[in-house]
């Protein structure tokens, strides 16, 4: 076994004709490192356990590839030779590295799935990109590309995007990617795709800002992707960098439109970038993608270290380096480990409600994020908190991923749910479904420990702020600093917050952002005063006129 007993990187010296016994045993673990990256490992081979770098001749890495695709064959996953290194050592025979990326889609799951936030200023590229990269062709230089994404009128009239838009990038077993070229619809893509990213389009405009915070607490991205255009320099990127340190989510950089500005222009751009994330507030380690080979090196160590942020310097109009963004996304490997994922599941089920529409024929359907349990079709829920702060009782009929069928939801994944002639008007963004059983706790009042980040004037009792927690987002006053008469920016503190239309469900310990103009600041949920669901009574039916599950 290699140093690192966890995670999904493998070091195998060489794999020339093993006996049966070590074939097993090979086989044996190369299972559980696929349990430990949700599917994906990576081989090294010619390298020794303790990391270092020794190398095979010609003909014993011919044989270890043999055999690893033996391997690969046995438990069902495919392999693709990431690249190929010389080691520089004193004999006259050439030695080699090679780096195997071994991929398997799980038994019970239909792709790999990974969210990635596409966070950017205004104008500076990023609905493009993500146009290139799902559509597969190139943009004319005149925004082509992005049409193919906008959801509203005005966005197109505009060419900025207001809406939070999904959009997907599907990669094979063979690390090819798989996007609507060819004119495929979503459903081909998810069925021909090993691994799916899910790219969470998010406004960039500075007044569209609570739509990106809500896209960033209520979605929880795996990772970040910041879009900065090399010819106009940084901007807003500064607050989104913020976000995305203040909840926590990895990110990576991509400088685009570097075919619009001299090379020294761009240099800059990127300089000034890496200026910021050396910052103490920040302590990042910028790493800049060159090479093919750099591109692989940034997807593992990005994952085991969040402290790495990898740059992209990239044009959607000649494409140029285009392929190494495509690289990085393909082997960048899932955050969360399968233990975690299971013990989320054991958890009692809990869906947040992020989207709610009516379709034709089947009625009201919500979108939104499983964040514990498993949710099959046919269940029975409870939705809630209602204004009055009662739950209500619903079934849920079907679900969808990404635009195809999915029997069953497992925690941590997107999806929608139908439910039937339920009426729409009793949803609300920010509302929850959970089982019956789990007694969800609900209050107005709750205490939370904060840092405010920025403010114009002191911030003290009955000042009013808007309350992101997760998918819900609603006004609250602070009624009570704890030790304190006023906030100045960047003091901490506990504070007292009473939401002032109606009760929602928090937990303890849950990442929160307030603002209200130019105030924001960060903290987590300490305290809350619940209001239990027993005084106020389950809802079995909803009342007359209305239809009972």
């Amino acid at each position: 076994m290699s140093l690192a007993e966890d995670g999904n990187i493998e070091y195998k010296l060489k794999l020339v004709n093993p006996s049966q016994y070590r074939f097993e045993h090979l086989v044996t673990q190369m299972k559980w490192r696929l349990q430990e990256g949700r599917g994906e490992a990576v081989y090294q081979i010619g390298v020794e356990d303790n990391g270092l770098l020794v190398g095979l001749s010609e003909e014993e890495m011919r044989a270890s590839l043999k055999t690893l695709r033996r391997m690969a064959e046995k438990v069902g996953a495919d392999i693709t030779i990431l690249r190929e290194r010389e080691v520089d050592y004193d004999s006259d025979v050439p030695r080699k590295i090679t780096e195997v990326l071994v991929r398997k889609v799980p038994d019970n799951q239909q792709f790999l799935d990974l969210r990635v936030a596409v966070l950017g200023n205004v104008d500076s590229g990023k609905s493009t990109l993500l146009g290139v990269l799902t559509q597969g062709e190139l943009d004319n230089g005149r925004g082509r590309a992005r049409l193919n994404l906008f959801r509203h009128l005005h966005e197109i009239q505009s060419g900025r995007t207001s809406s939070i838009s999904f959009e997907i990038l599907g990669f094979n077993s063979k690390g090819e990617v798989v996007n609507y070229s060819d004119s495929r619809t979503a459903e081909e893509i998810c069925e021909s795709s090993s691994k799916m990213i899910t790219f969470i389009d998010l406004a960039g405009h500075h007044k569209y800002l609570k739509t990106t915070i809500f896209g960033l607490t209520s979605y929880c991205p795996d990772f970040a992707m910041l879009v900065v255009s090399a010819n106009t320099g940084i901007g807003t990127t500064r607050e989104h960098l913020g976000l995305a340190m203040a909840l926590k989510v990895p990110f990576f950089i991509v400088v685009s439109k570097v075919d619009l500005c001299s090379k020294a222009t761009g240099e800059r751009t990127v300089k000034q970038l890496e200026r910021i994330l050396k910052q103490p507030g920040c302590n990042k380690l910028p790493l800049l993608v060159n090479s093919e080979d750099d591109a692989v090196t940034a997807a593992q160590q990005f994952a085991q270290s969040p402290n790495i942020t990898p740059i992209f310097t990239l044009s959607s109009v000649s494409g140029e380096n285009l392929d190494l963004l495509k690289v990085f996304l393909n082997i960048l490997p899932p955050l969360t480990n399968s233990k975690e994922q299971e013990e989320l599941m054991q958890q009692l089920t809990e869906f947040q409600v992020d989207e709610i529409y009516t379709v034709p024929e089947v009625g009201t359907v919500v979108g939104g994020t499983l964040s514990s349990g498993i949710c099959r079709e046919g269940e029975s829920l409870v939705v809630g908190p209602t204004d009055d702060g009662k739950f209500l009782q619903l079934k849920v009929c079907s679900t969808q991923r990404n635009a195809s069928a999915c029997p069953v939801l497992r925690a941590g994944q997107a999806a929608t749910l139908a439910l039937g002639p339920f009426d729409r008007s009793l949803l609300r963004k920010g509302m929850v479904m959970v089982s019956p059983e789990m007694n969800p706790t609900i209050c107005s009042v709750f205490e939370a420990e904060i840092v405010l980040l920025f403010h114009a004037t002191t911030f003290r009792k009955g000042f009013q702020v808007t309350v992101h927690v997760g998918n819900v987002r609603q006004t609250a006053i602070v009624e009570k600093i704890h030790g304190k008469d006023k906030l100045r920016t960047g003091e901490k503190a506990v504070v007292r917050f009473r939401f002032i239309k109606h009760p929602e469900y928090l937990k303890i310990g849950a990442k929160l952002l307030f603002r209200e103009g130019v105030t924001k600041g960060i903290g987590h949920v300490t305290d809350l005063q619940a209001i239990t669901t027993e005084e106020n009574g389950l809802e079995e039916t909803l009342g007359p006129g209305h239809l009972t599950f």
